[in-house]
Formats: C-alpha cells, structure tokens, sequence
C-alpha cells in the first residue's frame, strides 16, 4: 500500500467505526483490522487513536477549504462547512459526547469561520467595509452559528438542520449587510 492509500484506509475505518459506536469504544485493533491493516502500521502513521482524530480533523478541514468557492450568502458558506458533520450525524454525536468535545468544536469553528469569511469578504468589497469589521463579523457569525450547532448536538440532533438553519438566516435577513454598510460609513 502507498503511504496516503494507508492514510486514508485508516481515517475511513475510523470514521466507520465513529459512525457505529461511541469513541472511548473504539480501538486500535478495529481500526487496524477494518483498514486491512497491522497495529505495527497503525502505529507507524499514528502515535494513538488521538493523533488520528487530529489528522482526520485537518484532512476534512482541508477538502473543506479547497472545495471552498466564493459563497452568495453566509448561510451558504455555513452550510458547506458543517456538510461533513451532517454527513457522519452519528460520528460527529459520538466524538461530542467523548473527551473530545473541544477538538470536535474547534474544527466546527475553524472550517465554519474560513468558509463565512469569505461570504463576509465578498460583501464587504461590495460595501467598502473596514477589513477589521468584516473580520470581527465573520468571527462573530462564526461563533453564534457554532454555538447553534452546539445546541444541536446537545438536543440529540433531531432537528432539521437545513429547515432550522433557513429559519435563521430569514431571520437575520441583511443584518451582515447593513453591519458592513455601517462599517463603510465610519472611513468618511
């Protein structure tokens, strides 16, 4: 096997079994064996179970970002981002009910706030706004949407994403917009 096909055999076994059973249930013997793998070659990519869920994080932060295009809306933006956790539900509700709670969010927020970003970039060209607001924006939307998605974890995941998260962004209708004409205003 070359080394980025045993990679990606290894993240893909883990991701399955994320998708199966709890994370603290998960071992090295089973990722190993359903990659078609030994522990020693486990071992020689992955120091533990945790260096693998780091790697699996950046790699799908990766594919997230070069898929990235330039977004209409922030709930567009939003919506590619979190498209991997609603992809692997039941993965994404095992790792935040693990210890790994805080990686689990920091990689919601990191792909969640390069992709709204850049809706908030396109916008603020159009509008003039001041590169710090459009940056200050980006990562406020940036939390409160993570923090919503938090909520959503904790409720279980019941709701309807996409119909919850249209609910807000009528809601919100051209708050960004208005925010970023307001920052454009204070340069005169």
């Amino acid at each position: 096997m070359n080394n980025q096909y045993t990679k990606a055999a290894i993240r893909a076994a883990f991701l399955s079994q994320l998708n199966s059973k709890p994370f603290d249930k998960i071992s090295v013997v089973d990722i190993a064996k359903m990659a078609g793998v030994s522990r020693n070659t486990f071992y020689y990519w992955y120091d533990d179970i945790y260096a693998l869920m780091d790697d699996l994080f950046f790699t799908e932060a990766e594919k997230i970002r070069q898929d990235s295009a330039s977004f209409d809306s922030w709930a567009d933006g939003f919506r590619h981002a979190v498209g991997f956790a609603s992809e692997n539900r039941k993965a994404i509700y095992h790792l935040y009910k693990s210890i790994s709670r805080n990686k689990l969010e920091s990689f919601l927020y990191e792909v969640t706030f390069n992709d709204v970003s850049k809706a908030v970039a396109t916008m603020g060209k159009e509008t003039g706004a001041l590169p710090e607001d459009v940056h200050d924006l980006a990562a406020f939307y940036s939390a409160a949407l993570i923090g919503l998605v938090i909520r959503w974890l904790d409720g279980g995941m019941k709701e309807d994403s996409d119909a919850y998260l249209k609910n807000i962004e009528e809601l919100l209708g051209d708050n960004i917009v208005s925010a970023l004409n307001r920052s454009a205003r204070k340069k005169h």
